[in-house]
């Protein structure tokens, strides 16, 4: 009951000037949590009793249903754009558009623009998300958390293209492991019987093997130099701490641009689906290759640092995310670190499919070594 207390009264402090909650529950929220203070007492074993979270959007408790199984108490909506605005807005909430924690005159991401504003500025530990184009990874790497995408089709999604996954924002890496936990029924230290073998790093000491691409062999013209270089000094100090294997230094990946096949299947392109059809069979045949060689793909989670809330204009922040929501692996971003501008950017760690475990071990591994940049840990 204290958490929750806690972070409403958070909530009702910082967010007027954040408006990263839509709605704020706090008479359910108080109930809830006296009823999961009630389930303990009585002998109940919950693994996130009385954690506070928010949910993306209106309809989020939809598919926090585990979460809340698990003893989690929501206490609000997360904001999302506003109907009929342009994919690139990112976030209405309770008191106007959602601002990035770190400055009020950038844009957060999206489209779980409010669940990462709310966790950087610590409202709460844990908000859900979901990613169909970079959802869930870019507004992490804009807001300086760490963002998970999980398979696609792994979890229920209600997207009838099957472009989009569930996902989760958090501070520590911890929390991410724990939401996977309680989403899949797999109890701590295990993997349930579909699941492959535990990650590398839960299986043994030596370090993951990783490649690392700019670009994804499309976008060379893209990445501005910041994030670039934010994210290659992160990669190095994966390295440095022993947690990844580079297995070929900036690895040659050749893969097709998937904004026509993404745009087709969206009915928003002018390509047809027979050449998404084409560009998803080449990057899945690419990618599979890649994977029988390493356990991650590493790259910058963004061509571009946190713009203003006017929009990116006619480039897609997307260009090195959606390509995943194309080929279903998971994904996660992780702090890089901060640019001159004040605002951080993320690198991106893709798995083979099924394989979120190797990125939370990872991400473990990572926060353990003090491999993440710890500037990144807003405290409002």
């Amino acid at each position: 009951m204290d958490a929750v207390a806690e972070a409403l009264a958070r909530i009702a402090r910082v967010d007027p000037s954040l408006s990263s909650f839509a709605e704020v529950w706090e008479g359910e929220a108080v109930e809830r949590a006296r009823a999961v203070d009630a389930r303990v007492a009585a002998g109940e074993r919950l693994p996130l009793a009385g954690v506070p979270i928010g949910v993306k959007g209106r309809h989020g408790l939809r598919a926090a249903g585990p979460l809340l199984a698990a003893g989690c108490v929501p206490v609000g909506a997360t904001a999302v754009p506003g109907p009929g605005t342009p994919w690139q807005t990112w976030g209405v909430g309770a008191y106007g558009r959602t601002v990035n924690p770190w400055r009020a005159d950038r844009t957060p991401g999206g489209s779980s623009a409010g669940s990462a504003a709310a966790v950087a500025a610590g409202l709460v530990p844990l908000a859900t998300g979901s990613d169909g184009a970079g959802s869930v990874r870019i507004p992490a790497a804009w807001c300086g958390v760490i963002g998970l995408k999980t398979t696609n089709g792994r979890l229920p999604s209600p997207d009838r293209t099957g472009l989009a996954a569930p996902g989760v924002l958090v501070r520590y890496a911890a929390d991410a492991a724990a939401y996977w936990r309680a989403m899949t029924g797999t109890p701590k230290g295990m993997t349930t019987e579909e699941r492959p073998t535990p990650s590398p790093l839960a299986a043994a000491p030596s370090p993951v093997t990783a490649v690392f691409s700019p670009d994804l062999g499309f976008a060379s013209a893209c990445p501005d130099p910041e994030p670039l270089a934010l994210a290659r000094a992160a990669v190095e100090r994966l390295v440095a701490a022993g947690v990844v294997r580079l297995s070929a230094g900036e690895a040659d990946v050749r893969l097709e641009d998937p904004a026509p096949a993404w745009l087709a299947l969206r009915g928003s392109g002018a390509g047809g689906l027979g050449e998404a059809g084409r560009i998803r069979e080449v990057n899945d045949r690419r990618l599979a290759g890649l994977f029988a060689g390493a356990d991650l793909l590493l790259t910058p989670t963004t061509p571009n640092a946190a713009h203003g809330h006017e929009g990116p204009g006619e480039r897609y922040s997307t260009a090195l995310t959606w390509a995943f929501n194309l080929s279903g692996h998971p994904a996660a971003s992780l702090p890089a670190g901060i640019g001159a501008d004040g605002c951080p950017v993320g690198v991106q760690l893709v798995a083979a499919p099924g394989r979120e475990e190797t990125l939370l071990a990872v991400a473990r591994a990572a926060e353990t070594a003090g491999a993440l940049p710890l500037d990144t840990c807003m405290r409002i």
